[in-house]
């Protein structure tokens, strides 16, 4: 069964994180994704992260991080320096729906392969353009990774322990959450693009998205503590900014994690604690009166969790209605019934493995359910099949552009 974007072809000329996400956020949704790589090495995330490991374990070539960026896709080789693999990228351009791009401000016009020019060849292409600053500003040339926008947004001034405490300082979150982030809002963008282009204009645009302005966008709901009462959020650990009790306990074997959201739920989690009273005293009636005098309540809290397993909690609090849950590593995570029943974990086929499993996307459509047909290529996998049956090119064409090493 087609994909809901099945009419939809994409040209990924983006790298390493946020654009190619992107690029497999579309790819899943059943778009024709082109992975433009250079004929040298390719993408940089075929070197990050751990080395993959076929049945025989033995390393395949790729790595975990390529394979987690890039299924759906079909990879052609091409170096855009030159100007016969400048002419193939606008070629491809001319009869694509969508372009991403990642590269620093200002570089792809030096091959006539920015918006404007590209747009003049294909006046419906949505272009989108992704950077760590925009395409504007102050520091619009300028490098960045991942690191750097949790540091620049606000995000890493909000995460880790609390100042007084033991490691006390800000941490990173635990994954590139700027270059996830960013994947997710030009999956959106492009997809409002694409419903103007056909449903009103006719036209395509260019699209500018920071990875900076994406992160603090995401980080709003804590950004508005500040805006709304000019006092500046603080790091609280494992627990919320804005709601308590919402943190990390330990109990009498393992640690879980509980939210309790409302004046109600406190009062019924409260009495599973056997201790009623709490819901009672006027410090601890309110969420307000809560993160206000959570130095009194949470030792309280905390006291009688130490009482009683990890399961026995969950299970009492199950059945009043609050929320809670084991604070699992991965090897829990795939083990686990819900994400089992609902299939996260995949298995598809893999030209160097045999199988490769992956994480499946959360998305599920009724009528056009997501395929996990096609693996994260190799590099340059496509290039003669793209060649051949998009620009209608020969044999000995294809040859001559792979002796001159344009495309591999």
């Amino acid at each position: 069964m087609p994909g809901l974007m099945s009419h939809v072809r994409v040209l990924d000329l983006s790298r390493v994180f946020a654009g190619p996400w992107a690029g497999q956020m579309l790819a899943d949704f059943g778009a024709d994704v082109i992975k433009v790589e250079h004929p040298a090495g390719g993408d940089d995330v075929r070197r990050m992260g751990v080395p993959h490991r076929g049945a025989d374990d033995r390393e395949t070539g790729e790595t975990s991080s390529y394979l987690a960026m890039n299924r759906g896709k079909r990879s052609i080789a091409v170096d855009i320096g030159k100007p016969a693999g400048q002419d193939l990228i606008r070629r491809l351009a001319a009869e694509s729906d969508v372009l991403i791009e990642n590269f620093k401000t200002g570089n792809l016009q030096r091959y006539g392969l920015d918006h404007a020019s590209l747009s003049a060849v294909n006046p419906r292409l949505i272009y989108c353009s992704i950077t760590g600053f925009g395409q504007s500003g102050p520091y619009s040339h300028l490098p960045g990774y991942d690191p750097v926008f949790q540091a620049m947004s606000g995000l890493m001034s909000i995460t880790g322990v609390p100042d007084g405490e033991p490691g006390a300082g800000p941490n990173l979150v635990g994954y590139s959450v700027s270059d996830i982030t960013a994947g997710y809002y030009a999956t959106i963008a492009i997809l409002a693009a694409l419903n103007h282009r056909d449903q009103v204009s006719g036209k395509g645009q260019h699209i500018d998205l920071a990875l900076l302005d994406a992160q603090l966008h995401a980080v709003s709901h804590i950004a508005m503590n500040y805006l709304a009462s000019g006092r500046m959020p603080a790091r609280a650990g494992a627990a919320s900014q804005i709601t308590c009790p919402w943190q990390a306990f330990a109990c009498a074997d393992q640690p879980i994690m509980i939210a309790v959201g409302n004046d109600q739920q406190f009062a019924r989690f409260a009495a599973v604690l056997g201790r009623p009273d709490l819901a009672t005293d006027q410090r601890f009636a309110t969420n307000r009166g809560r993160i206000e005098n959570s130095r009194a309540l949470i030792p309280m809290l905390a006291d009688c969790l130490k009482t009683r397993t990890a399961n026995a909690w969950m299970t009492a609090l199950a059945d009043v209605g609050v929320a809670s849950g084991p604070i699992n590593d991965f090897g829990q995570v795939f083990a686990d019934p819900q994400v089992s029943h609902r299939a996260m974990l995949r298995e598809i086929a893999h030209p160097k493995s045999g199988t490769l499993p992956i994480v499946a996307n959360p998305i599920r459509f009724s009528d056009t359910p997501i395929g996990y047909d096609r693996h994260p290529p190799l590099h340059g996998e496509h290039t003669r099949e793209l060649l051949r049956d998009r620009l209608s090119m020969s044999e000995e064409e294809i040859d001559a552009l792979a002796r001159d090493r344009i495309v591999a």
